[in-house]
């Protein structure tokens, strides 16, 4: 007993790919595991992928290459290079922030979904926050906090609790 299709290789692992795992695209088979972005490695869906040349990516990166050299033609360098400026950390997380997905206040990057008060967890912009010590807050829980106790002493005490350490590294 043969199987029907089981010649089709996988054009990321160049395995063969069996009919249960068999992802096509553009008419182009992958396993359903292999059918990731080049840049991030995330798996990809039907629905949301973009490719460039065979090359496939996900939405987000795929529009930022468009972003980042102004066209989707094929002048780039090595796919690292393609992504300049995503050096940035999360001072949350301290995971890379791309550029689609970064908010940045005084000089500190974040991840959109990071950007949050560090009191109540509410989501933040750019325009609705502040800061102490490093620590985010937004404006009415730093009210609120302020007004509790008449000054902002017990607050920086709670902030260099939550404030982020940085490992100092062995000498």
């Amino acid at each position: 007993m043969s199987f029907i299709g089981t010649q089709q290789k996988c054009k990321a692992c160049e395995k063969t790919v069996y009919p249960v795992e068999l992802l096509s695209a553009d008419g182009i088979s992958y396993h359903k595991s292999c059918f990731k972005c080049s840049h991030c490695k995330g798996t990809l869906k039907l629905s949301s992928y973009s490719s460039m040349e065979g090359v496939l990516y996900c939405k987000p990166h795929y529009e930022q290459l468009f972003k980042e050299t102004g066209s989707f033609s094929k002048n780039f360098q090595s796919p690292a290079g393609m992504f300049s400026g995503t050096q940035d950390k999360c001072a949350t997380c301290g995971k890379t922030a791309y550029p689609l997905e970064k908010v940045t206040v005084e000089s500190q990057s974040y991840h959109k979904s990071c950007f949050k008060c560090s009191h109540g967890g509410c989501s933040l912009s750019p325009s609705n926050y502040a800061a102490l010590n490093g620590v985010l807050y937004c404006k009415p829980h730093f009210s609120q906090l302020f007004k509790e106790k008449g000054s902002y002493t017990h607050v920086l005490k709670s902030a260099s609790m939550k404030r982020p350490t940085t490992p100092v590294p062995d000498s």
